[in-house]
């Protein structure tokens, strides 16, 4: 989605998302004795909560935006506020939809940090139930403020008058926005499969590392010179804690949790190969688990008979014989994307189009040429679970950058002009409610010169 480039942070997904980094972010030193900078109701806000969010905005911006540590706090007391009323207002959030957030969060940070176990402790927290804690903890708090701001605007709209007057004050004032590039994409894909004999083969030599370990042979030392997991050398195949809610693939956790202490488990198939478990210890909630991991080898032959028929499909396709949907349909092995005619989600999204600058390198490299209809080469691909697999993407629309126009960008004016609407209602939602909540500045910001009356108990 296009961005204002303005300083505002009213957007309502990047303010819950700082404030949920941040509030993360201060647990990497706890120990550090913190000033209390505003106390908005009963919420408050320490002064490296101010820290923190000025970081984080600089890093999402690439810092491009900047803010004073009084802008700053005022954007924080905003969301205390609402997250004050929200109390006071009788707003409920399920706790559904906290551990919801919290899985996601999870394998958010799983993700980016390679382990459940390095997540834990780039953010000073004990263990996984430390963590979850204060999880859920930050995501109702942002659920609040969320469901707050959707009631304060539920009934906010604007009319087809309304975008047509908002267009024309930003083109008299020579402010029309400039949207970036957008594509939307569709993918064929054909998978290169192990042997039978291939996997039965990994199956076997499993079966065997299971009945060497049992027999007294050590389980990490098996892991480190026979698992394909990339990190076995510093872990030697041990998980850590697992839970039911952790972000590990279904059948793994399915296993895990049938097993009893000191048992391994028989092999069995995920989507990242094939396993063996041990459970180690059983510690309320959770499982403490090691696995060796071996993923079947697929012959340079299978790769080649892979990549041949792709290759026919296309040439069926550029032949006129199917349509690259139809081709998706019958041939397409990638199971998100086969029933909608290849069509790929931008994750971070929801939708079907990518701002082309910010697609990932290697996509970039390979549609950015790519005219509306266009195919790409086709080109080897493989998954974090070794999954091996040839691709072609066709073109299936192009939007190239252009200053806004009120006929064909009418659907992102009018997002743009309802933001605005909703921006200004809460805004006046914010000046009748700081007369009636309890706010109390600290010393060091009293001299703030704020957009709203905020300094109201220290006149």
């Amino acid at each position: 989605m296009m961005q204002f480039k303005t300083k505002t942070l009213k957007n309502t997904s990047t303010l819950i998302a700082l404030l949920f980094a941040s509030v993360l972010a201060a647990q990497t030193n706890p120990n550090k004795i913190d000033g209390v900078a505003v106390v908005v109701g009963k919420n408050i806000v320490l002064d490296s909560d101010i820290d923190k969010f000025k970081q984080e905005v600089e890093n999402r911006s690439e810092g491009k935006v900047k803010f004073s540590d009084c802008e700053m706090l005022e954007e924080l007391m905003q969301q205390k506020l609402l997250a004050h009323h929200a109390i006071v207002d009788s707003v409920t959030v399920s706790q559904a939809e906290v551990d919801g957030g919290v899985k996601r969060s999870i394998a958010f940070f799983t993700n980016e940090y390679g382990s459940q176990e390095k997540a834990i402790k780039a953010y000073g927290f004990n263990d996984i139930e430390d963590f979850r804690k204060e999880l859920e903890r930050v995501q109702k708090e942002n659920l609040l403020i969320k469901k707050e701001q959707e009631k304060i605007t539920e009934d906010v709209d604007v009319t087809p008058e309304e975008v047509r007057v908002y267009f024309n004050g930003l083109k008299d004032k020579n402010n029309l926005p400039e949207f970036p590039a957008e594509v939307e994409i569709a993918q064929l894909v054909l998978q290169a499969e192990a042997t039978k004999e291939e996997e039965q083969r990994v199956v076997d030599k499993l079966n065997q590392i299971k009945k060497e370990v049992e027999g007294g042979a050590s389980f990490k030392l098996k892991a480190i010179i026979n698992s394909d997991e990339p990190s076995v050398g510093q872990t030697g195949g041990n998980l850590g804690a697992i839970t039911k809610d952790s972000p590990f693939i279904k059948e793994f956790k399915e296993v895990v949790f049938t097993l009893d202490e000191g048992q391994i488990s028989e092999p069995f198939k995920t989507d990242f190969g094939y396993h063996i478990a041990l459970l180690h210890k059983i510690r309320g909630r959770e499982r403490i688990v090691s696995h060796i991991l071996m993923q079947p080898e697929i012959s340079d032959e299978k790769l080649n008979e892979t990549k041949k028929e792709i290759e026919d499909v296309i040439k069926d396709i550029k032949d006129g014989k199917l349509t690259f949907e139809e081709a998706v349909k019958k041939y397409s092995e990638d199971k998100d994307t086969k029933n909608s005619g290849g069509l790929i989600v931008n994750p971070y999204t929801g939708e079907s189009t990518f701002e082309l600058t910010r697609m990932p390198p290697d996509l970039f490299g390979r549609i950015s040429e790519l005219k509306k209809g266009e195919l790409s080469d086709v080109f080897y691909d493989e998954t974090r679970g070794g999954e091996k697999m040839y691709k072609v993407l066709i073109m299936k629309e192009r939007t190239d950058t252009h200053t806004a126009d009120l006929v064909k960008d009418y659907v992102k004016v009018q997002q743009l002009a309802l933001q605005k609407k909703k921006e200004e209602t809460i805004t006046k939602w914010v000046k009748d409610k700081i007369a009636e909540t309890y706010i109390k500045l600290g010393d060091g910001y009293k001299k703030c010169e704020f957009k709203e009356d905020w300094k109201k108990e220290n006149k």
